[in-house]
């Protein structure tokens, strides 16, 4: 991770740690969450609990980078119906729309912020209302490309496009032969979902009446439950298979066959995010507590033994959730337990020094930060991870400094 100074100036280590690591310690589980975009709220997100019970709450949360704490403002919490699958704010850099967050469960509910800093219900947008039961909602995805749509999938087979100008139902499809756990936007008018069917189909609402079968498990009925369109190669999409530790990396113009399977976790991979500025990078999480970024520049290729992951990260419990932020791509967001962590990360060589080590050593590192596994080197981000390492390992004084 990288550090918000120039990691060659002096400071204190307290000031180096807090730079790539902060913690939010929320008074519930967590389970959704989401990034603002907005230019004018920075390192904004929002949190919603996990809770066995009817009311749940939202938190609306913020990190004061001058002090470098994560801070809930009490006046934009509130309660939700049933614990929220999803939470999305409106896809509005330029900040030219009400300020909005999207939330699921029972039904698809618009939120707005107000410039009073209260937080009240806009809209409750329910498709079933000559029935008293509702079939949950699994997942949604906010339109980027036309932000007044909004679809949402749902246990009773059916994906459901929504006009959240109008308040309307725009379409409604049954899209596979059993549950619909996730949706995604591919563009305008297109869009895949994931079901316990074991498949993934893409669908465009030019044409209703069909829909492209992208992949299906390789064992029959084993459930697809998460699901991620690459927004920057729209050619590219990565499923999760339900209760295992693999990603499938699919290329729609190949249809059936994955591109690539990322399968470096030690358990259930839970949630995966594309980097919003790159068409080759992706991070995965799981039950491992690992949070892996994988280049799939080279996917294309046969790599012997399978890919590897280029930077991972241990949590302290398995993460359960996992955002990449859009407006700034350097920090991802995870969410495990009751904690919320945000990482600063970079991809760049231009670090402040590596240090040869053994494989196996990687378990002596007591450092939070992120590690990359190219060529049998830890790269530093900071100083002080390299002084912390060199404290834990001496003996290892090989040092080159990359400037």
């Amino acid at each position: 991770m990288g550090a918000n100074s120039d990691p060659n100036q002096d400071g204190s280590d307290e000031q180096q740690r807090r730079s790539e690591i902060y913690t939010y310690e929320a008074p519930w589980h967590i389970y959704a969450m989401n990034w603002s975009v907005r230019k004018d709220k920075k390192y904004r997100l929002a949190i919603a609990s996990l809770l066995e019970q009817y009311p749940n709450r939202v938190e609306i949360v913020q990190l004061d980078d001058s002090t470098g704490e994560i801070r809930p403002d009490q006046s934009l919490s509130f309660d939700h119906p049933y614990p929220p699958t999803k939470l999305i704010f409106v896809p509005d850099k330029e900040c030219q729309h009400p300020d909005l967050l999207a939330s699921s469960s029972d039904f698809l509910r618009l939120w707005q912020i107000n410039d009073s800093e209260r937080v009240e219900l806009k809209s409750l947008l329910n498709n079933n209302r000559n029935s008293e039961f509702s079939g949950p909602l699994t997942s949604f995805d906010w339109n980027e490309a036309e932000p007044r749509r909004i679809g949402t999938s749902s246990i009773d087979t059916t994906c459901t496009i929504w006009d959240i100008e109008k308040e309307v139902v725009d379409t409604q499809l049954i899209a596979h032969d059993k549950e619909v756990y996730d949706i995604a936007w591919g563009g305008v008018g297109v869009f895949a979902s994931v079901s316990a069917d074991g498949s993934v189909r893409v669908f465009d609402l030019r044409d209703k009446e069909h829909s492209t079968i992208i992949y299906e498990s390789s064992e029959p009925d084993t459930p697809l439950v998460r699901l991620g369109w690459n927004k920057q190669d729209p050619r590219y999409m990565a499923t999760i298979i339900m209760d295992s530790s693999k990603v499938v990396v699919l290329d729609i113009r190949f249809p059936t066959l994955p591109v690539v399977e990322l399968q470096r976790h030690q358990a259930s991979v839970n949630a995966i995010a594309w980097a919003p500025h790159s068409s080759c990078h992706i991070c995965t999480a799981g039950d491992d507590s690992q949070a892996l970024i994988w280049d799939l520049s080279s996917m294309g290729q046969p790599v012997e033994g399978g890919l590897d992951p280029i930077l991972a990260y241990t949590a302290g419990a398995e993460i359960e959730q996992l955002q990449w932020s859009s407006s700034q791509p350097d920090w991802v967001a995870i969410a495990f337990s009751n904690k919320l962590q945000i990482l600063r990360f970079n991809f760049s060589p231009r670090v402040s020094g590596c240090c040869l080590f053994d494989q196996k050593e990687c378990k002596i590192l007591k450092v939070h930060a992120w590690i990359l596994l190219r060529t049998e080197r830890i790269y530093f981000q900071s100083k002080w991870d390299l002084e912390k390492y060199m404290s834990i390992k001496p003996s290892l004084l090989k040092i080159q400094i990359i400037v």
